[in-house]
């Protein structure tokens, strides 16, 4: 039996989960046998009963984990760029195999360490960096080489899908929403990653890599979050067929690949309309297979944890077989971003009530928008035909020079 020594960096909710995990997970021991042997924290006093009951080593000094020559992986679940980075870093030159669930980190600098870890002869996997508990990546990876996949959608943010579900089903203010997440442990109190797409966009950066191997840079993503979703969207909406979701998207076009995070009208019939609370789900649409949903708990200290014992065990068994050092995905091709005018969406678009018929008519007819839909009430609601990113950027920017007020824009799907 493999038998393989770690170091945790990060004893939070997901570390302390991951040393339950370990402790109680009899499946893994059939193939491997983890010892969590140091634990970098910030204050030993803080954590000495957490030492006593997993017999750790206690340390503030990363040297002490990344130089233990009997440590074998380095588990990273510190979150945030810095000093993680600089830590993953400093493992693999000490030819560490690392096993991390930070998205920003692996988003933003993902190549670089990948680089290292490959130059190291070191294993580098990320599993529980995207939708905590669905194993995606891996899906991704080794489902997926022989066919062709042509979109990958998903609700990859937990907290603004609760959000949304508690408008949509209790009635709720986006204000009480996003209270009641941070009460209850969803929503930081700084909720700026989640609410504003962030957190979203980072994991379908690593969705994209794997689902069309070309990395694409954060500033070459559509972002927009919820803070503009009010209730009156969330019950028209309602009224049309739809609920609202933050969805995030990445497909390729004859071109290239865009990606976007924005949120949505789903209609009620799709499979993605009916994900609830907290909870995650990727739909991955391919030549070959069609459509495929992978559902389940988006975050969570034991599906994440869950997760990093996966990668864990790949480890194990390349050290079984001595074939460290292979890339986590094996997919690469030239990036090659599509132009706005292959992006093709329906669009919600939510104007000021006293919004001019006639004018709106004559800008519409200049651009070439056609409308599916105008709804006038509080607001004046347009619903467009499907357009293209240029069309509707020359819409906005047309509405500007006007007395019309833009409140909120939305795709629509289905």
């Amino acid at each position: 039996m493999t038998q393989l020594t770690i170091g945790l960096l990060g004893t939070g909710t997901v570390g302390t989960g991951l040393l339950n995990h370990l402790r109680d997970q009899t499946k893994s021991a059939d193939y491997a046998q983890f010892t969590v042997k140091k634990a970098l924290v910030r204050n030993i006093a803080a954590k000495q009963a957490l030492a006593a009951q997993y017999q750790l080593e206690l340390t503030t000094d990363i040297r002490d984990i990344v130089q233990d020559p009997t440590i074998d992986i380095v588990v990273e679940l510190l979150g945030k760029i810095e000093p993680a980075r600089q830590y993953i870093k400093m493992a693999l030159e000490n030819r560490k195999h690392v096993v991390t669930a930070n998205k920003d980190l692996m988003a933003l600098h993902g190549e670089e360490l990948i680089a290292l870890a490959q130059a190291q002869g070191c294993d580098l996997y990320y599993e529980a960096s995207v939708a905590g508990g669905i194993p995606i990546l891996r899906t991704l990876a080794e489902s997926y080489p022989g066919d062709t996949i042509q979109m990958v959608q998903g609700i990859v943010n937990g907290t603004t899908n609760y959000m949304l579900t508690q408008m949509f089903a209790e009635g709720r203010q986006y204000e009480e929403a996003l209270q009641q997440a941070q009460e209850l442990g969803f929503a930081e109190s700084d909720p700026t990653n989640d609410v504003d797409g962030i957190d979203a966009a980072y994991k379908m950066i690593l969705l994209g890599e794997f689902a069309f191997g070309m990395t694409l840079p954060f500033s070459a993503l559509k972002i927009a979050g919820i803070r503009q979703v009010t209730l009156a969207d969330v019950q028209l909406a309602d009224q049309l067929g739809y609920v609202i979701k933050l969805l995030g998207t990445v497909s390729e076009t004859a071109s290239g690949i865009y990606g976007e995070v924005m949120p949505t009208l789903v209609a009620k019939t799709a499979i993605l309309a009916a994900v609830q609370q907290e909870f995650n789900a990727v739909a991955v649409t391919s030549q070959g297979i069609g459509s495929a949903l992978y559902y389940g708990p988006g975050a969570g200290a034991m599906p994440t944890a869950a997760s990093v014992v996966s990668d864990l065990l790949k480890i194990a068994q390349n050290q079984a077989t001595a074939n460290h050092g292979q890339p986590f995905n094996g997919y690469h091709r030239p990036l090659a971003i599509s132009p706005k005018a292959e992006r093709l969406a329906r669009y919600y678009l939510a104007l000021t009530p006293e919004a001019d018929p006639t004018q709106l008519t004559t800008i519409l007819d200049t651009i070439g928008i056609s409308l599916r839909q105008l709804i006038e009430g509080e607001r004046t609601v347009l619903l467009t035909e499907i357009i293209s990113e240029v069309q509707l950027e020359e819409l906005t920017t047309q509405l500007s020079s006007t007395r019309i007020q833009l409140h909120n824009i939305m795709k629509v799907e289905g």
